[in-house]
């Protein structure tokens, strides 16, 4: 890997917080190819939401099972996967209604050409998914359990794995993390409540965790082995322009409600920071978190929230390239923070 000066010979170790945003994980697909170059790296811990967490859960199962490359081939065949039913299934919704009617399913082809956001949404929203899925078929699930080695990924050895969801009930986010992670738990992390029925779990009911944390970072700051949490930022955390196409509003929109909890752990840690600083927490009262980030707003700004349900297979492989540089580049500039000092300037971002 092309660097700066010399580099220390010791390994570092981090922790990945790995953000959801379906289609748009294949972005996270591409930092964990590039981090796995990095023989000098090491993941302590993984905290995952939704394409987050089936990133970590692949991770794992591979890297355990066949170190590095393991790791690589694990997460190629979930994203080949992915690509190959997008190329498919162009059309989900087509599909769906060519089991009833060919005339209805040609008729809404046509439509889905030229306005594929607006015809999906709308039915979405006019239908619940126990209406218009009433077989609960996901598809999600036949691909997760042939990939992931759950013995694996359960075992108490890093990386360590946490998948966030929401509780339907309580509006409170669960970790599930060991033993309890499971087909249910990464579907749970990953269910939109206007494609998914809500996932049953021990008796409580839980939507994409998203919506309470993407990710969670809190069950990372008491893990042994590394300070230092990476933040793989899928939603565009900030824009230039104020949008104001009906589409741009609820894409913004949907991208403040994902990263809102987000926001409020770092202004936590940030706060947290100050009083470490200044000397109104005793050493060793609270964990001092190193905070980076490995994000290309610019690049994700620039794609429709359609986009994420909609996965297009070149999108895909370009969203990977886009993640391998961003992941390349971060780790030229702040190799040398790892350990030491957070790269994101928290003060700076709240005040």
């Amino acid at each position: 890997m092309a660097t700066r000066g010399k580099r220390p010979s010791a390994k570092k170790a981090i922790n990945l917080a790995l953000q959801g945003g379906g289609a748009h994980g294949a972005f996270t697909w591409g930092v964990l190819d590039r981090l796995l170059d990095e023989d000098r790296l090491e993941i302590n811990g993984i905290s995952g939401t939704s394409a987050g967490a089936m990133n970590a859960a692949m991770f794992k199962t591979g890297i355990v099972h066949g170190g590095r490359d393991g790791a690589r081939d694990h997460l190629d065949r979930f994203w080949g996967s992915i690509r190959d039913q997008a190329q498919a299934h162009a059309n989900p919704v087509g599909d769906w209604l060519r089991l009833f009617s060919d005339e209805a399913a040609n008729m809404v082809e046509a439509l889905y050409d030229n306005h594929r956001h607006f015809v999906q949404d709308t039915l979405m929203r006019s239908l619940s998914p126990y209406e218009w899925n009433p077989l609960d078929l996901n598809p999600l699930r036949d691909l997760l359990e042939s990939l992931i080695d759950f013995d694996i990924v359960c075992m108490d050895c890093a990386p360590h794995l946490f998948v966030g969801a929401t509780n339907v009930r309580s509006g409170k986010i669960r970790i599930f993390s060991g033993q309890e992670i499971s087909t249910d738990a990464i579907l749970a992390s990953a269910c939109l409540p206007f494609l998914f029925r809500a996932i049953e779990i021990g008796g409580e009911a839980y939507w994409d965790g998203g919506y309470m944390g993407n990710p969670a970072l809190f069950p990372l700051f008491n893990l042994e082995g590394s300070r230092d949490i990476v933040i793989v930022v899928v939603n565009p955390i900030e824009r230039v322009e104020v949008p104001r196409s009906a589409r741009d509003i609820l894409n913004r929109i949907n991208e403040i409600s994902f990263n809102s909890s987000l926001l409020r752990e770092l202004r936590a840690i940030s706060f947290v920071r100050r009083l470490i600083v200044e000397g109104k927490i005793g050493k060793g009262q609270m964990r001092d978190v190193l905070i980076h980030a490995v994000r290309d707003d610019m690049a994700m700004a620039r794609l429709s929230v359609s986009s994420k349900i909609n996965p297009d297979p070149e999108l895909l492989l370009r969203l990977k390239e886009r993640g391998r540089a961003a992941a390349g580049h971060f780790l030229t500039q702040n190799w040398g923070k790892l350990g030491q000092e957070s790269s994101v300037d928290l003060r700076a971002m709240f005040d």
